[in-house]
């Protein structure tokens, strides 16, 4: 995929959070099986991921390649999204249908009363994502 239509596709998947989450967005994370890039990390959000290893994070989000493939084989109904809820955030994570190269994005959003409509952001998110092709994950050496 040429640069230019992958930078599309990245700001019209942030475009489609930012849009949902508003100021409740803290950071969304484009992953593959070997790979992850950073697409938005609020500023109070960043200082709180310098205490962590990122990558260890992300690794636990890939175990969702498998899940998904084991859900597809034991239900009648395909797998679509997965929230987890944490002390002061959600965590909202989905895979892109159609590639074999496994990619997926989560994001994480402030908790709000009420909650969140995960069901809405997964459409809006698909639909947005449907105009464009399966986003490739840069390595670290293309983002240096």
């Amino acid at each position: 995929m040429p640069e230019e239509q992958g930078s599309e596709t990245k700001e019209a998947l942030v475009s489609a959070f930012a849009e949902f989450g508003g100021e409740n967005l803290r950071d969304i994370w484009l992953f593959d099986q070997s790979d992850f890039e950073m697409l938005y990390l609020r500023d109070d959000v960043a200082d709180k991921l310098d205490e962590i290893d990122v990558s260890k994070f992300v690794d636990n989000e890939r175990f969702g390649f498998v899940t998904r493939d084991t859900y597809d084989q034991l239900y009648y109904a395909s797998y679509q999204y997965t929230v987890r809820g944490f002390d002061d955030f959600e965590q909202f994570r989905m895979f892109f249908a159609d590639d074999e190269r496994n990619v997926g994005v989560f994001a994480s959003l402030d908790l709000q009363s009420g909650g969140h409509d995960y069901e809405a952001l997964f459409q809006h998110v698909t639909d947005i994502a449907s105009g464009y092709d399966v986003p490739t994950v840069a390595t670290e050496s293309e983002r240096q």
